[in-house]
């Protein structure tokens, strides 16, 4: 059996990432240790953009090359003069500043001259034929919208046929959050420099980066010595939390899981959950619901315990289980609440989703064990601002999630944001568009459930899970494309993820 989206995923990049506003001095550190200038690490990062160039579009003959008036600029610079060298038509637009040019990309620039190289000034007639199209404009220091003439020639970028490589970051994307304020380049492929930064994973990141790479430079060794402040994790990092089961196993060494929800007319969303948790291979998955769901849920699963949510058979439940999760198709009128006000006050590991959100959001309160799963729109109403504030800065509003409520934070999205009250941050690098539909929030708090009954921490739970689930995504969307995914498509192929140990080399 092959796991697809290893398959899939042959590109490597590094499980670290940087904050944007870190990597000024990340990079001093880094060439102070290993006896550089600035320049010589500029003159790397043109090196690796140009060689990737080339690999990329083997046949390109006309290169076009847009520097800005900083940093970014100058590796299109020396991008300029390494393929003019190699034989390719250059034509290279660099954008004036109010400031002089920083040191480096001035020599940059210069080299670029003294090889015979010509500028052309920004607003300069593009030639009637261009294969490919460098994009050197604005680098990870951008934290508003471009300003002219950038915002045009990122719009001439978009609308061209040629294909866009970005040198570190799409220009108008931002570094620090993956927002787009404005006008922003939609590459191709983007190659990030040194060390990954939160932008190219999380927010809009994925409707403009295209296929991300990252060359560290020649500065792996130094690297390794350091602490990012936040992790990557993709299908690959599965084995290291899903090693594969003793041969003695029995269903009590796997999790007691409760699962709590379903008002009347939502047995789908209950079912969804106690079924992703018994194929994530949790041991036992009793539901509690409405009686009228649960027939419904029996028929179509009888592998769960399906009872009545009463106060009685909670109290039971309570003490039965290892780890509850609660709040899909919970509902919020009385009984919803005085289930939840019930769950809350045990002290065995919990998630909580969907409704079990909205009524937090009217009581709030701070334990450490548990995981919360919102979606912007829940994370909007969890802390009192808008759901467009809180997709501004995906890293600082999960953070403040997890420092307002405590225990582990799910920020769901394109690019999961999981955060803990202990300062961990991680960013899955899995998932896919087809996951826009309903439903797929169930499945993730059932497998997320499952894992913490099967002894894995809850961060650790919450990374797994978010990482199998996305992975799963995406091995179906390679099957069969996006549109019209649906959630329960997931239990074809979710197995393969949560048994890491059937993947062949």
């Amino acid at each position: 059996m092959r796991n697809q989206a290893i398959e899939a995923n042959a590109r490597s990049l590094p499980h670290s990432v940087w904050p944007a506003q870190a990597m000024a001095q990340l990079e001093r550190d880094a060439a102070d240790s290993l006896g550089l200038t600035l320049y010589e690490l500029m003159q790397r990062a043109g090196q690796a953009s140009y060689e990737l160039t080339r690999a990329l579009w083997p046949q390109a003959q006309h290169w076009l090359i847009l520097c800005g008036h900083g940093n970014n600029g100058g590796d299109g610079y020396v991008i300029a003069r390494l393929a003019q060298a190699a034989g390719i038509n250059v034509t290279l637009l660099a954008c004036e500043g109010s400031k002089p040019l920083p040191q480096e990309a001035e020599q940059a620039r210069d080299s670029w001259l003294a090889a015979g190289g010509t500028l052309h000034a920004a607003d300069a007639a593009w030639p009637e034929q261009v294969d490919v199209i460098i994009d050197a404009l604005l680098g990870t220091g951008l934290n508003r919208a471009p300003a002219a003439p950038y915002d045009r020639l990122i719009t001439q970028m978009n609308t061209h046929a040629a294909p866009v490589f970005a040198v570190d970051i799409p220009s108008g994307l931002l570094a620090a959050s993956g927002t787009t304020p404005g006008a922003a380049v939609i590459a191709s492929h983007t190659l990030s420099m040194i060390a990954l930064k939160p932008g190219q994973l999380t927010g809009k990141a994925r409707d403009h980066v295209g296929q991300l790479h990252c060359d560290e430079l020649g500065l792996r060794a130094f690297l390794a010595g350091e602490t990012a402040p936040v992790r990557r994790f993709d299908a690959q990092d599965l084995a290291r939390w899903l090693p594969p089961r003793k041969a003695t196993s029995h269903k009590g060494d796997y999790g007691k899981l409760l699962v709590v929800g379903g008002d009347s007319g939502t047995a789908g969303a209950i079912r969804m959950t106690g079924e992703a948790a018994l194929r994530t291979g949790a041991g036992l998955v009793r539901v509690l619901t409405h009686e009228d769901n649960i027939g419904p849920i029996l028929t179509a699963r009888p592998e769960l315990m399906v009872d009545t949510l009463s106060e009685q058979r909670l109290e039971q439940a309570l003490a039965w289980a290892d780890v509850i999760a609660i709040g899909p198709g919970l509902g919020q009128r009385e009984w919803a609440q005085k289930a939840l006000k019930k769950v809350a006050a045990s002290e065995k590991p919990m998630l909580w989703d969907a409704d079990a959100l909205n009524l937090l959001a009217i009581n709030a309160d701070n334990r450490q064990n548990r995981i919360i799963t919102p979606h912007p729109g829940e994370a909007a109403r969890l802390l009192g601002i808008s759901a467009s504030e809180v997709e501004s800065d995906r890293l600082h509003a999960a953070q403040a999630l997890a420092k307002r409520y405590g225990g582990v934070v799910v920020l769901k999205g394109a690019g999961t944001v999981i955060a803990s009250s202990a300062g961990e941050i991680a960013i899955t690098d899995v998932g896919n568009a087809g996951m826009a539909s309903g439903g797929m929030g169930d499945v993730l708090s059932g497998i997320i459930a499952a894992l913490l009954g099967q002894k894995l921490a809850l961060f650790e739970a919450a990374c797994a899970g978010c990482v199998a689930h996305g992975a799963t995504a995406d091995a179906i969307a390679r099957q069969r494309g996006t549109r019209g995914m649906l959630a329960t498509d997931l239990f074809e192929l979710l197995w393969q993820f949560v048994n890491p140990e059937m993947i062949q080399q």
